[in-house]
């Protein structure tokens, strides 16, 4: 089915806030907890390509950086379609006729990228079986927080989040959709040492983007000249991708994301939770990372 006559059939259908519904305890929208014995059965190929993340981690801006860097180096090769057509999102279900990432991803040609966020333990067991590569972003919890809650705000299909002191209550008890960010980052973070798994970070990315595409590049198996890399960078900028509809959203109509609540791409920036926490809410989440990553050996930065 066409997208477009896809969305354009939901305009007269009201749209309403999704519920959350647990999962092995992880609360997930209650689309995708009806739809779990689906996504649990899915047949990962060996020369998939997965994509995880916490939500608002940085998603879309890897999924960029990987389909150029799969189409060497050059903007130009990639499919002229929106990024969540490229690379279809498994644990994303819309009400009928609009087709779930699932079944995108079960019709797509080899070799397949796919994008999840669900936390390692709930991968569909495929992925393990098939020793599929995975690329993880972590961002650190404060701007990472900040994003989700505005994303909230302006994804319509999204449960209610209340305002934002509300919204850093359920964050900080993980009872928001794809549960804990705490757990999340962690649990992925101790399988890299079992699987193949490259462990990236926001914040780097943002330091020094060359030097974290080439570790992609690394991963993929593939090299990239030095002009090649600088091109993705430019491409990848986060001005860019807020400006070119193939991967600011735009396409999605705005009864579902309303942009004039909030940017779907809003500030791509590190620090800019010091806008929304105060000093209180900041050190109460900085006790939360301490006592329940402490022992990890993950340390986030949350300025650079």
């Amino acid at each position: 089915m066409d997208p477009k006559t896809g969305w354009e059939s939901m305009k007269c259908m009201p749209i309403k806030r999704s519920k959350l519904v647990e999962v092995e305890g992880i609360p997930f929208p209650a689309e995708t907890a009806d739809n779990w014995e689906r996504l649990w059965a899915f047949k990962a190929r060996p020369d998939d390509l997965l994509i995880c993340t916490y939500p608002k981690a940085g998603t879309t801006w890897i999924q960029e950086i990987v389909d150029v860097i799969q189409h060497e180096g050059d903007p130009q090769k990639c499919d002229q379609a929106p990024i969540h057509q490229r690379i279809p999102f498994i644990d994303l279900f819309f009400p009928k006729p609009i087709p779930s990432g699932l079944e995108e991803a079960e019709a797509m040609p080899s070799p397949r990228t796919l994008k999840s966020h669900l936390p390692v333990q709930l991968l569909p067991p495929s992925f393990w079986e098939q020793n599929c590569k995975i690329i993880y972003v972590a961002r650190n919890a404060k701007d990472n927080a900040v994003s989700y809650f505005h994303f909230h705000r302006m994804n319509q299909g999204m449960p209610e989040t209340g305002n934002w002191d509300e919204f850093l209550e359920s964050f900080l008890a993980g009872q928001i959709a794809w549960g804990s960010w705490f757990d999340h980052v962690r649990g992925w973070w101790e399988a890299k040492n079992r699987h193949s798994i490259l462990y990236l970070f926001y914040e780097d990315m943002k330091e020094d983007p060359a030097r974290e595409i080439r570790k992609v590049v690394q991963f993929l198996g593939l090299k990239l000249p030095d002009p090649a890399v600088n091109q993705i960078v430019q491409h990848t900028m986060f001005e860019n991708m807020k400006a070119n509809p193939l991967t600011n959203y735009s396409s999605i109509p705005t009864f579902i994301f309303d942009q004039t609540v909030s940017s779907f791409m809003r500030k791509g920036t590190v620090g800019d939770w010091k806008e929304h926490f105060t000093v209180a809410q900041s050190e109460r989440l900085d006790d939360v990372c301490a006592r329940l990553l402490g022992s990890s050996g993950l340390i986030f930065r949350m300025q650079l």
